[in-house]
């Protein structure tokens, strides 16, 4: 392996959907409402796909996503549902350390708004950068993998890809990355090692 690509959202991040839990219940929802809505009903897909790909502006899907929610108060809609998501010290710790050791590295991610990206850091983490809202693709299509393993200088065969969520795991796969199911720090940081042959703990 050359390279590792990683997800933002809920790698290098805290729990997305444990932001949005705490999110529901602040509004008086049921907690799981925000993830019931993405995984059942089409319409909500529909919007995160506008907002990953910059067909739909923060506000606009903050308005329909508000409704399909059934809250009156639409305002900041995305920036209350990312409110509680922080930075995973240990996870972005890993990345300086793999890309330290001679490794390429990138950033391959599905843009919504409020993902709350610190881009003043991407020079220090990534030698390549692809945000969906930026090029128009977004996970899974195996464009935005070959165009994230491009940009950062690697062949996909030769990338370790990291992300939350099984479809965009699966994505990497079928260009050729090796994908790792990222379920946090503890697990995720021993199989890179596996992979890399090099210490991160």
């Amino acid at each position: 392996m050359n390279g590792v690509l990683l997800d933002w959202g809920g790698v290098l991040t805290s729990n997305v959907f444990d932001s949005f839990r705490d999110f529901c219940v602040a509004e008086g929802m049921e907690p799981d409402a925000v993830k019931r809505l993405f995984r059942e009903e089409p319409r909500a897909r529909e919007l995160v796909r506008g907002l990953e790909t910059d067909a739909l502006t923060e506000d606009e899907f903050g308005e329909r996503f508000g409704e399909l929610l059934e809250l009156d108060d639409r305002s900041r809609l995305l920036e209350r549902m990312f409110g509680g998501v922080r930075a995973d010290e240990s996870m972005l710790a890993a990345v300086r350390k793999v890309r330290a050791a001679g490794f390429r590295t990138g950033l391959i991610s599905n843009s919504m708004g409020g993902a709350s990206y610190d881009r003043d850091l991407f020079p220090q983490l990534f030698d390549g950068v692809v945000i969906s809202g930026d090029v128009g693709l977004h996970k899974p299509q195996p464009e935005i993998f070959l165009l994230g393993a491009e940009r950062t200088g690697v062949a996909p065969e030769e990338c370790v890809f990291v992300d939350d969520l099984r479809e965009n795991c699966e994505g990497a796969e079928a260009v050729g990355m090796t994908a790792v199911l990222h379920r946090g720090a503890e697990t995720t940081l021993p199989e890179l090692e596996r992979l890399l042959g090099v210490e991160l703990g």
